[in-house]
């Protein structure tokens, strides 16, 4: 697939294509996913949403580092390729009008988001230039005046997770998103609470004990990011006198499987030290469960049986057996979420009327 030029491969953000035939397509920053018409207008709105089935291929778009303006642009490009196909004319130039068929654009993406706006409002030195873009804007700029939905992106994978995933039968849930990042969600009562300022589950920026002076990509220090997120394990590992020939944190983890103490200690403090603080929300929140996902919970026990035994052992015994289940909706479990935010932020149906002669 065509990418934009003077791509910065340190700054890519994953960009992630669902191109599905009476299906959904989607692409994404972080993830941005693009329903199509054909794929949800059944018999009526209700009744497709809940029948639609997400087989989705994912493609990856390269986006330079000034974000701003690239990621809209990339996402136009990316729409062009997906819709091919569907669609008689697929150019970009061609895309200034709505493409036939196409409901809208759901994006979940990194940074806390103004949901109402579909502004970034707050984001880690990890995306810089990010804070104050108009992804509503800048898409619809792009593709014309269409449906556009902005999550962050865990708020968009615990949307995957509760429609399609390990959280569909519970109303209240926190959703932990524990790799290269620490992030989290809030669903009380079936919908998704992101607070006053548009942080709510913001759990990585919690203040942890054992980060002291460790510094956060937020540019302060002492948050529970800089101690648990899966580049912290590597450098919890170099600090305990670990292998410079571990380059990274799946050596770290390749190196634990093997006996290595260092890489078992590192990766048992960044597990415990998260269960701590996933301990003190679930205590504030009192969910019915909680749902982890990302790399490090796909790492298998070396890290989920520190964390798990740590997050007990630090509830109280009311709370002691909630469950802890591992995401379940998949690596486009965000894709899924966004693409719910836009049939969600559509019109309702006009209701039936089914009349009934009486004798």
């Amino acid at each position: 697939m065509p990418t934009p030029s003077a791509v910065s491969p340190d700054t890519v953000l994953d960009a992630v294509a669902s191109a599905v035939r009476a299906a959904v397509t989607a692409a994404a920053i972080g993830t941005v996913s693009t329903a199509s018409r054909a794929a949800t207008l059944a018999e009526d709105f209700g009744s497709a949403r809940r029948g639609l089935r997400l087989p989705p291929p994912r493609t990856s778009v390269p986006v330079p580092d000034a974000l701003a303006g690239a990621v809209p642009d990339a996402l136009a490009g990316a729409l062009a390729d997906t819709l091919a196909g569907d669609l008689l004319d697929t150019r970009p130039d061609a895309l200034a009008d709505p493409p036939p068929g196409l409901v809208g654009v759901g994006i979940g993406t990194a940074g806390a988001v103004d949901a109402a706006s579909g502004t970034i409002v707050s984001a880690t030195d990890t995306f810089r230039g990010w804070v104050g873009t108009d992804l509503v804007a800048g898409v619809r700029a792009r593709l014309g005046d269409i449906a556009v939905e902005v999550r962050n992106d865990v708020d968009a994978h615990a949307l995957g997770e509760a429609w399609r995933g390990a959280a569909a039968s519970a109303s209240t849930f926190l959703m932990v998103a524990a790799g290269t990042g620490i992030g989290g969600a809030v669903v009380v009562d079936g919908r998704l609470r992101t607070g006053a300022h548009h942080v709510a589950g913001e759990m990585g920026h919690v203040p942890a004990p054992g980060a002291d002076g460790l510094r956060c990509p937020c540019g302060r220090t002492g948050h529970l990011e800089a101690l648990a997120a899966g580049p912290a394990i590597h450098r919890g590992y170099l600090a305990r006198g670990g292998s410079p020939e571990a380059s990274d944190t799946r050596a770290v983890f390749d190196r634990a499987r093997q006996g290595d103490r260092a890489a078992l200690d590192a990766i048992d403090a960044a597990a415990s030290g998260l269960a701590r603080g996933v301990a003190g929300i679930v205590t504030t929140l009192d969910p019915e469960l909680v749902v982890v996902g990302g790399g490090l919970a796909e790492a298998g026990p070396l890290w989920w049986r520190p964390f798990e035994d740590t997050l007990r052992a630090e509830l109280i015994d009311v709370l002691a057996g909630i469950p802890v289940v591992p995401a379940a909706a998949g690596q486009s479990a965000a894709i899924i979420g966004a693409a719910g935010a836009v049939y969600d932020a559509q019109p309702a149906p006009e209701p039936h009327l089914h009349l009934v002669e009486e004798a």
